[in-house]
């Protein structure tokens, strides 16, 4: 069992390799090319073979033919030259048979029973005698017959010298077939291999780059139908480090955001055990469940942005029902909105399905409406909407609060980045979690002024066609 598996292992390893494939094409191409050729130049052999065999058996019936004469009483006489008969001793052992008739029937010399051709002046195979034999019948005239009369000359031979001729005729193509295969085997091996050696120096410099190596690859090192791999791996370098580089940044500005409540959590436990006046202890440890609450929704956020990534998790799809969800979120903020007397509003239409991670996607909303009612001013208004706009579900935002200047719209989709001068606790990730959720289900976001001051966030989303589950 243990030689077999290896066997198996080898041969998998020799079809996943490229250059055992293309010396595979190239060689089984070249075995069904010959295959055909050895076929074609053996069915030309034999009928070389035949053609000469058939040559030779004309001639020696005209010898005998020319050998015929009629005698002072009227009767058919031959004398069969010998080189007629010898013409076939070739060295191969064949038997010649031969008939001289006249035109009325009569036997002048030779086999009776021979089978005569039905074609004259062409070969054909006959059985003589329990074997194969080649025969050709000549007519030929006879001066001194009456009526100008003609007798028959067959000639029939055993096939032992044509299937010699078509043998080695055979064999000598099949050698120049075989030295063929065997050059170009060799030519291809080598043009493999030179072929090849640009692409197993792109390998080596892949493989000697440190893990911090990412600058780009120069194409010109390999052939031009590399080339395009070459670009795909410089295009992959540079979004790995772009992506290394934005974890980094992400790391450092989580650790300064986590650092920050923290070092304040301490100051007011520390502020509240030393406080003796209950008022002023209960105020303390008010402001340190706030800090509390703060810290939570920050860690809540960026694991929800961690999950939001590509490739942090597998995909889901599934069929969610826009305009429902974003009910159920408006309703499950209400409370929040009360609390600063916002005017909080959801305009939808019946069913809007859309189709994605539903859970990713509510996150995405309770972002965007958490965000509105935050930076809304105290009495102000925020209203969610739904609609349909031919194949996309439109999912707009708007608040009343102080906006986002436009030289910053695109901006405030980096992680942690926060306007200058807005009030409100936020962390600025809120909306870097909705460009990832919207990145994810292929929509897009967009930032506007709404009418009368504050913003308007727009999310684009393909429509579902399937069937909500």
């Amino acid at each position: 069992m243990g030689g077999l598996s290896s066997s198996l292992a080898a041969v998998w390893k020799l079809r996943q390799s490229l250059r055992a494939q293309l010396l595979a094409w190239v060689v089984l191409t070249l075995i069904g090319a010959i295959c055909f050729n050895l076929y074609e130049s053996h069915q030309t052999a034999d009928q070389t073979a035949k053609l000469v065999t058939d040559r030779t058996l004309l001639s020696s019936a005209r010898v005998i033919a020319e050998a015929v004469w009629v005698d002072e009483g009227g009767n058919v006489e031959v004398d069969i030259p010998p080189a007629a008969l010898e013409m076939f001793d070739t060295g191969f052992g064949d038997q010649v048979y031969y008939q001289v008739i006249t035109a009325w029937g009569n036997l002048v010399s030779g086999f009776p029973d021979l089978p005569l051709p039905t074609v004259e002046r062409s070969g054909q195979d006959v059985t003589f005698r329990d074997a194969t034999v080649r025969a050709l019948t000549l007519n030929h005239p006879v001066v001194g017959l009456p009526d100008s009369g003609a007798i028959s000359v067959t000639v029939a031979v055993t096939h032992n010298s044509q299937y010699a001729l078509r043998k080695r005729l055979w064999l000598d193509d099949f050698t120049k077939q075989f030295v063929l295969v065997l050059l170009a085997g060799a030519v291809t091996i080598i043009g493999l291999q030179r072929g090849l050696a640009p692409a197993l120096r792109l390998r080596d410099a892949v493989r000697a780059r440190g893990r911090e190596r990412l600058d780009p690859l120069s194409p010109a090192m390999v052939q031009t139908e590399f080339q395009p791999l070459v670009h795909a791996l410089n295009d992959h370098m540079e979004r790995v480090q772009n992506q290394m580089a934005a974890q980094r940044r992400f790391v450092s500005n989580a650790a300064h955001q986590l650092r920050t409540p923290l070092a304040l959590m301490s100051t007011q436990a520390s502020v509240a055990s030393r406080e003796k006046d209950d008022a002023s202890r209960d105020e303390a440890l008010q402001a340190l469940r706030s800090s509390i609450r703060h810290l939570s929704r920050l860690a809540s956020q960026l694991l929800t942005l961690s999950r939001a990534e590509p490739g942090s998790r597998r995909p889901r799809n599934e069929v969610i029902d826009l305009a429902g969800a974003a009910k159920d979120i408006v309703a499950a903020h209400a409370e929040q909105a009360l609390q600063r007397d916002i005017d909080l509003g959801v305009e939808v239409e019946e069913r809007v399905p859309i189709a994605g991670d539903g859970t990713m996607l509510r996150e995405m909303l309770v972002n965007l409406v958490d965000n509105a009612i935050r930076y809304a001013r105290s009495g102000g208004r925020v209203t969610v909407s739904v609609s349909r706009v031919g194949d996309f579900a439109v999912l707009d935002v708007e608040d009343d609060g102080p906006g986002i200047p436009a030289a910053e719209r695109e901006q405030v989709f980096e992680r942690f980045y926060r306007v200058l001068g807005t009030e409100g606790d936020g962390s600025g990730l809120g909306l870097a979690i909705v460009r990832e959720v919207v990145d994810g289900a292929g929509g897009t976001v967009v930032l506007s002024e709404a009418d009368g001051g504050g913003l308007v966030v727009s999310v684009r989303l393909p429509i579902s066609m399937e069937k909500q589950e």
